[in-house]
């Protein structure tokens, strides 16, 4: 059984992509786009909510203030994304009067006109999305509360081209366009995923992690072939350092020891499996590297807090529950 789908195997330079196997585990299980048009002074305060939100000033300018951060100038061409945020304000100036969100009208169209006062035109693009909460801390734990890529950057002039294609579904609204923006939500994210890895200061977690020389080789080869039966020498020696000098520095850069690491994201792969699939226990603990069921099942109970099969049994029985409710 292979939980990613294509074989992946360990090769000459750990082709494995944690990026990419995140976005693909999360698998959001909800999005809503809504654009934000304004001229003259507006603001608009939104309540704290779940995940990740991803936005992109197509025209013009604002100022995004986040409870517990500096207001940040957003100008044309800049993107941002927010992680688990609390109450956050868009404005078109410091210390407008803002509007709730909620008293905005948001039903049945794809741009709301926050203000039609004269001046200067404001106008965002925005993308929320929802994860499954039993794996969306694979990423969300990673994040900070707002990435900022500028249109100046190297990384924002390549999203240019995406906040182009943006921008025009959202105008047109045409046949498929719904799908078009999932599709490019999921794109954005992933980008905005790399900017945040690629950033000077080295965030910390995986994400950061990923962009180091050693400690990233090792992470890959583990996402690269998750089945195999790593040791903490295997890894120390990818890595090309001793293995107490692995096992610090990968503890300080992701924040957990690295079979840890390993055993947590096996588990998530399992629980994905598990809940949208019917594959033999014993086919899942082969392929997240277990030599048995019971020793699969103990480390599941130990991250999870039930058996496989109680957790599958739930998640059925939840599904059930939906289905029912749905009719």
């Amino acid at each position: 059984m292979n939980l990613y789908g294509p074989s992946k195997r360990v090769g000459a330079a750990a082709a494995g992509d944690p990026i990419a196997d995140a976005a693909r585990l999360l698998r959001p299980r909800s999005f809503q786009h809504r654009g934000l048009r304004g001229t003259g002074p507006w603001a608009v305060r939104f309540e704290p909510f779940r995940h990740v939100q991803i936005g992109v000033v197509a025209i013009g300018e604002c100022w995004l203030a986040i409870e517990g951060h500096e207001p940040v100038l957003l100008c044309q061409g800049d993107f941002y994304l927010l992680g688990d945020p609390p109450s956050y304000t868009l404005a078109s100036e410091p210390g407008a009067e803002p509007r709730a969100a909620t008293s905005l009208d948001l039903a049945g169209t794809q741009v709301v006109n926050v203000a039609d006062d004269d001046g200067a035109e404001t106008y965002v693009c925005r993308a929320h999305f929802a994860f499954d909460d039993a794996d969306a801390s694979v990423v969300v734990d990673a994040l900070p509360r707002l990435v900022h890529v500028r249109a100046s950057d190297p990384q924002g002039r390549l999203l240019g081209h995406l906040s182009q294609l943006l921008v025009s579904e959202f105008a047109t609204n045409g046949p498929g366009s719904s799908l078009v923006l999932d599709h490019l939500a999921q794109i954005l994210f992933v980008h905005m995923l790399r900017a945040h890895a690629n950033r000077r200061e080295r965030p910390v977690g995986w994400l950061g992690a990923l962009t180091d020389d050693r400690i990233g080789v090792a992470m890959r080869a583990m996402h690269a072939d998750v089945s195999r039966r790593w040791s903490l020498a295997e890894l120390a020696g990818l890595a090309n350092m001793s293995r107490s000098a692995f096992a610090a520095a990968f503890k300080q850069r992701v924040g957990r020891p690295p079979l840890e690491y390993l055993i947590e994201w096996r588990m998530s792969l399992a629980r994905d499996a598990l809940l949208r699939g019917s594959s033999p226990i014993s086919e899942l603990a082969a392929a997240t590297g277990y030599e048995s069921e019971s020793a699969f099942s103990t480390a599941f109970r130990r991250v999870v807090g039930s058996s496989p099969r109680q957790f599958r049994e739930q998640a059925r029985r939840d599904g059930a529950a939906l289905t029912a409710q749905a009719h």
